[in-house]
């Protein structure tokens, strides 16, 4: 595997180092959107040199958060017309990686199921054609998340479709599921697939990793027409079922304003059934204030609020919708039930980027994280994945 990369310096002749820095693998940002992925990929060293994406806001958040001179690289364009033209679109080649966070629109549940046949997830096809054209320089590894919803989409052909046009481009793919529970308070699992030009070392069948790799992806890897693996990787850490209140304490309080008036609770109250009633009066019972957080439903056409029973948050999404929207709900003993909406701080947190820095608009940094992925899941597939993959450290060794 060679690879143009930006080395460190070395150090001074005759200094001994314990552990060597790696080199900084180039990266292409597709579908960027805010820079999570990329946060979580500088935690292992890699250096994105090119990132693309068609929406203004989520360009703006960007700048705003690594600075503009370090957000010049950021391609502002419909990735089908990168596709038609990617000298134009200035596509970096020599690259060590290609992410490609494409849109879940048409592959999630909430969406219209159309697959990799929709406008909006059939991108996929653009980011592979860009592959192609680059073609003897295109990265000796790519990878794309989704939701899980891709793995059952159209019956599971879409996944085998996409893996299918990666083993075209000489890939061989493997495939593996992360939940952000893992390292934040909020239920997020997702789909990544992850493209070598060389196949890694793989686990032996007495070694396979279930948590990573469900049986639900099963299909996949023994499809005698597909080119697939299972790199030999550690168990990500356990999924938790707490940590929401903790975090919701540790930003401080919010400005009063922020939550409802005695009218909206009272609407709130009137809208919560028997089973959250009871929820709400056993995390009385426990003696300190407790936060959970809550989606407004509609069941049989009438309007529910559901309060979640464990300690995390749902899934976040962008603000479009009613129900994609989650409120906390404050519950303390002998004190009135408490809710408002969730902030944008509060979203930043959820997504791994406590420090990331919030545009003026609240609804704006709502829809940049809603529609983003988590910096920890990243950072942990790049650590623990990529850098490894690249280094040629979990490649076989004759």
């Amino acid at each position: 595997m060679t690879l143009t990369t930006d080395l460190l310096p070395l150090p001074p002749q005759g200094h001994v180092e314990t552990a060597a820095p790696s080199a900084s693998f180039a990266v292409a940002e597709f579908f960027a959107g805010i820079g999570l992925a990329r946060l979580g990929l500088e935690q292992a060293g890699f250096k994105v040199t090119w990132a693309n994406d068609m929406a203004a806001d989520k360009q703006d958040m960007y700048s705003g958060h690594f600075g503009s001179e370090d957000a010049a690289h950021y391609v502002l364009q419909d990735i089908k017309l990168v596709a038609q033209d990617i000298e134009a679109a200035g596509v970096p080649r020599n690259l060590g990686l290609a992410w490609s966070s494409f849109p879940c629109t048409d592959l999630s549940l909430a969406g219209g199921r159309k697959g990799l046949a929709g406008k909006h997830s059939g991108t996929f096809w653009n980011f592979t054609d860009i592959l192609e054209k680059l073609g003897s320089d295109k990265p000796p590894v790519v990878a794309l998340e989704n939701v899980n919803g891709f793995a059952t989409s159209h019956g599971g052909a879409d996944l085998k479709a996409a893996v299918r046009r990666l083993n075209e481009l000489d890939y061989s793919v493997d495939v593996l599921t992360l939940d952000a529970r893992s390292w934040v308070p909020q239920s997020r699992p997702r789909l990544f697939l992850v493209g070598s030009l060389e196949k890694p070392v793989e686990e032996e069948a007495w070694e396979r990793n279930s948590a990573l790799r469900p049986k639900w992806l099963d299909s996949v890897f023994t499809d005698p027409g597909l080119t697939t693996h299972r790199a030999l990787l550690p168990e990500p850490p356990a999924q938790s079922s707490t940590g929401w209140t903790d975090l919701v304490k540790r930003n401080g309080e919010v400005d009063e304003a922020l939550w409802w008036d005695e009218h909206r609770m009272a609407k709130f109250r009137k809208e919560l059934s028997s089973v959250q009633l009871a929820r709400v009066a056993a995390l009385e019972g426990t003696g300190e204030a407790t936060y959970r957080t809550a989606y407004r439903r509609t069941r049989s056409g009438v309007p529910a609020w559901e309060i979640r029973a464990d300690d995390i948050a749902g899934c976040l999404r962008t603000t479009g919708g009613g129900s994609s929207k989650q409120a906390v709900v404050r519950i303390e003993a002998n004190k009135p039930l408490r809710a408002r909406w969730m902030t944008p701080r509060e979203y930043a947190c959820l997504m791994g980027a406590d420090d990331y820095t919030l545009p003026a608009r609240n609804n704006q940094a709502l829809m940049g994280f809603g529609d983003a992925v988590c910096v920890n899941a990243v950072g942990w597939l790049a650590q623990n994945y990529l850098e490894p993959l690249l280094t040629e450290k979990l490649l076989p060794h004759n």
